[in-house]
């Protein structure tokens, strides 16, 4: 084998191993990335599984994240009183959820209140009625003490001021297995994001 042909295979084995090694990437890039190769459009939640927890509702009905696998389930953190962000959470996952149609059914939905004190049983329902929602969430009440470990579970931060609660904006998607898969913070994101979302969801 002369130089010139030793070298060429070289080049070409070179070649070789630097489209098996990328081939090789991309495939793990595709089986670690989830949300992202799923195409959900919330941060990536990497497929954890979602704490459990169980509280009452605004019917006074027990209700735990459990009992929802099987469906996709919208989590969030509000309180009633608040003047501005929770109101307009609350709109927003009502449009979402009027997209999705008779699909709606078909997601398990669940705010848990930042706000021992003033979320009472009825405050729950008079905010439940005012922005549409009795026939799609369960809006979750409790005490200190019962609340306190789900908001840490979740890494929400809530504390009571003189006449507002400062607490963090967030809405998790978990899926059917009942894993955290998708993650919006604040007011930023649009109905139709947390509607594309869980079609992708109701389909896996």
């Amino acid at each position: 084998m002369n130089w010139r042909l030793a070298s060429r295979l070289s080049v070409l084995t070179m070649a070789v191993l630097v489209i098996v090694v990328v081939t090789i990437a991309q495939t793990n890039k595709g089986l670690f990335s989830g949300a992202s190769t799923a195409g959900l459009q919330g941060s990536d939640l990497g497929r954890t599984m979602a704490p459990n927890f169980t509280l009452t509702d605004q019917n006074g009905t027990q209700v735990s994240l459990a009992q929802f696998k099987g469906k996709p389930v919208i989590l969030t953190f509000l309180y009633t009183h608040c003047p501005d962000q929770c109101p307009l959470t609350a709109e927003r996952l009502h449009t979402a959820l009027v997209a999705l149609g008779g699909d709606a059914a078909k997601v398990g939905v669940i705010a848990v209140s930042t706000d021992p004190k003033g979320d009472t049983m009825a405050a729950a329902q008079k905010f439940t009625l005012q922005h549409g929602m009795q026939d799609y969430w369960h809006y979750l009440t409790g005490t200190q003490d019962t609340l306190s470990p789900v908001w840490a579970s979740y890494n929400i931060y809530a504390q009571g001021q003189q006449q507002s609660v400062d607490h963090t904006l967030a809405i998790y998607l978990i899926d059917k297995q009942g894993r955290e898969r998708s993650f919006y913070g604040g007011t930023n994101f649009k109905p139709d994001q947390i509607t594309g979302d869980l079609k992708i969801l109701l389909k896996e």
